[in-house]
């Protein structure tokens, strides 16, 4: 179906925000990095002409998906509407953000936190789960984005 056809349809495509930035993967989403082949550095956004390790010289990279998981480094509110190229729904409403540890890599992502998820619900070490949501619409699609939300206590209990 073209993008007139869905509008037409009532029924918007979806649409990454940031092409290339994550997999469109709804069940099992990963922010997509790469890994400079010389020293291991992962890097998110990717790393585009050199490894910037200073221990390192490397200029190739590879591909990798992100882990999904990791833990709450930092987090605070948005209470005003972020600047261009920001692209926010109107009318704004505040949202969280939270800084995540990835699992494996060990490195820092921030992002946004699903919606009814507010900062006195957060706390440092607690783990998140990288999913996908809208960011905002126009009248012909859906711009989805990666945010982070809390991992069930349940799902790492035994």
């Amino acid at each position: 179906m073209s993008e007139e056809t869905n509008a037409a349809a009532g029924t918007k495509t979806r649409q990454p925000a940031l092409e290339g930035w994550f997999t469109l993967n709804q069940d099992q989403p990963h922010l997509i990095g790469n890994q400079c082949n010389r020293c291991g550095t992962y890097y998110f956004p990717r790393a585009r002409h050199f490894c910037k390790n200073p221990a390192c010289d490397g200029e190739q990279f590879d591909d990798v998906e992100l882990s999904r998981t990791g833990r709450v480094w930092s987090f605070t509110n948005a209470e005003y509407q972020p600047p261009p190229p920001y692209v926010a729904a109107e009318p704004f409403v505040p949202f969280t953000i939270a800084a995540v540890e990835l699992a494996k890599e060990k490195m820092i992502v921030l992002g946004q936190v699903v919606a009814g998820v507010n900062p006195s619900d957060l706390k440092a070490g607690m783990e998140m789960e990288l999913v996908l949501d809208t960011l905002f619409e126009d009248d012909s699609a859906e711009h989805i984005t990666w945010k982070w939300k809390p991992v069930a206590s349940n799902h790492h209990e035994s």
